[in-house]
């Protein structure tokens, strides 16, 4: 992901609007739903990620979702709520989670506002940034639960190998 490096101004933006800023600058597809909320589509190296932003006024909070493009069927929740344990324990910054609606793990992370002059640039930018970082560390790890059947510790250990050089 590219910097914006976007001039501070005086007055404060919509922090949706500071997200389209972001989502233009990197040429992403997004859709602005409402003042509200946004989606938009990043490619990533296993698969495109669909990022959700979504404010509220009241907690002066952002959410923030970068969901996978895979599916968990009902048989495979054990495996990977215990996948969800592990890898979580390996955070810093926000949490994965199974949207239980449509079965979708997602990276989820909340920023709250209050007191402050807005959303920035540069918090947008660092709250996308771990998303996909964090997305595409443990894209393997989910694929081998969901996808191979794996269980948790095992794909934990297989997704965590550091690879040395290029083939």
């Amino acid at each position: 992901m590219t910097s914006l490096n976007a001039t501070r101004e005086a007055e404060t933006h919509h922090p949706i609007d500071i997200v389209e800023q972001l989502v233009e600058f990197n040429d992403w597809t997004f859709d602005r739903r409402s003042n509200e909320e946004m989606a938009a589509q990043v490619p990533g190296s296993w698969c495109d990620y669909s990022l959700y932003f979504a404010w509220n006024d009241e907690m002066e909070a952002i959410h923030f979702t970068c969901a996978f493009d895979m599916r968990v069927a009902e048989d495979q929740l054990s495996r990977v709520h215990e996948l969800l344990a592990l890898v979580n324990e390996k955070l810093w910054l926000g949490h994965f989670s199974i949207w239980a609606n449509e079965g979708l793990p997602m990276f989820r992370a909340t920023l709250a506002l209050r007191g402050q002059q807005g959303l920035t640039v540069e918090q947008t930018e660092d709250l996308v940034e771990t998303a996909l970082v964090e997305c595409e560390r443990f894209f393997p790890a989910f694929q081998y639960v969901i996808w191979g059947g794996k269980a948790a510790t095992e794909a934990i250990e297989a997704a965590m190998i550091d690879t040395v050089g290029e083939a």
